[in-house]
């Protein structure tokens, strides 16, 4: 079991899209099995590789109610979403002690590559579908904050940095 630290929100990683998986391999997979680890030691619905300082299209995501349940992903890409929004309180350990209501589609069908190295078609429907666009969106080298106007963002990036120097 390895748990990796999180990079924080300034790091410049975190705001660079990351590198597309041509196939995957071993090393990959002990790669999503180390995210694993590490969002269940959150505990979280989701994780993406920049978040712990790898440039790589990988992200996983567990919203059972069970656990255990992860999806492991390379190369995640949207390919439709519902026009039905759903709002949910989100947050980052990128960016810890804050939190805003982000409002996305409630369903979304994604193509990705899983674990076995096939191209696989998933729909995901609420928590799961919020959970998977927060990681295509740390992929893209975007944060949740992002989705927020300029000086909500600000305003809650100064708070987390207060509550870090406590």
């Amino acid at each position: 079991m390895t748990i990796r630290p999180f990079i924080p929100y300034e790091d410049r990683r975190l705001h660079t899209a990351a590198a597309p998986v041509e196939a995957i391999t071993d090393e990959f997979r002990a790669i999503w099995a180390d995210m694993i680890d590490t969002m269940e030691a959150m505990p979280g619905v989701g994780l993406a590789a920049p978040q712990i300082g790898v440039m790589l299209r990988l992200a996983v995501v567990d919203a059972s109610t069970r656990r255990g349940e992860a999806v492991r992903m390379a190369n995640p890409e949207v390919l439709h979403a519902s026009v039905q929004p759903r709002a949910h309180e989100e947050a980052s350990p990128n960016l810890p002690g804050v939190s805003a209501v982000i409002e996305r589609p409630r369903a979304v069908t994604v193509r990705f590559l899983n674990e076995r190295g096939e191209v696989e078609e998933r729909d995901f429907v609420g928590l799961w579908a919020t959970s998977v666009q927060h990681q295509i969106d740390h992929l893209d080298g975007r944060m949740y904050v992002d989705h927020l106007s300029p000086l909500r963002r600000k305003m809650l990036v100064a708070k987390s940095r207060k509550l870090a120097r406590r």
